[in-house]
């Protein structure tokens, strides 16, 4: 586990584009935080990242917002599971079904159905003030992740 302090929103956005450049098919990024962390900005800086130069509305209603190729780099699923009754309802959505990388906020949604492989990111703080950015890094990550930390 590592935290590392984000400044402002140009540190998030920065972030969030050099997570979407190291972004593979199949990886799944759970972001956590409170409302108004950060979580959307950092996705949106992700999928721009991945080539994606339309809008990047939050999923927060549709619950899946999907980009695919040739308008991004690769299939990207942004998820936000802030609604979602049960974990069970995450299966009528296929997130389980995918080979997209999925960006998806709220994961604790999920309970112990997030998988193990996931890249934790959970973010504190909101308005104003300074964030602190906490890390869990699978293996799948090792050797992408040191790179994107911010300096």
């Amino acid at each position: 586990m590592q935290t590392v302090e984000i400044a402002d929103e140009a540190a998030m956005t920065a972030f969030g584009a050099a997570l979407g450049a190291e972004l593979r098919p199949g990886d799944i990024v759970a972001l956590s935080g409170d409302l108004g962390a950060g979580k959307t900005t950092l996705a949106r800086a992700a999928i721009a990242a991945l080539g994606w130069g339309g809008e990047v509305p939050s999923p927060t209603y549709t619950l899946v917002q999907s980009y695919e190729p040739p308008d991004a780099r690769l299939p990207v699923w942004h998820v936000d599971l802030y609604r979602l009754e049960s974990a069970a309802d995450a299966d009528a959505l296929g997130l389980f079904e995918t080979d997209a990388a999925l960006i998806n906020e709220w994961p604790e949604r999920l309970g112990s159905r997030l998988p193990h492989d996931a890249l934790r990111l959970t973010i504190s703080g909101s308005g104003d003030t300074l964030r602190l950015l906490t890390s869990i890094v699978p293996k799948a990550w090792e050797g992408r992740w040191p790179l994107l930390l911010p300096k």
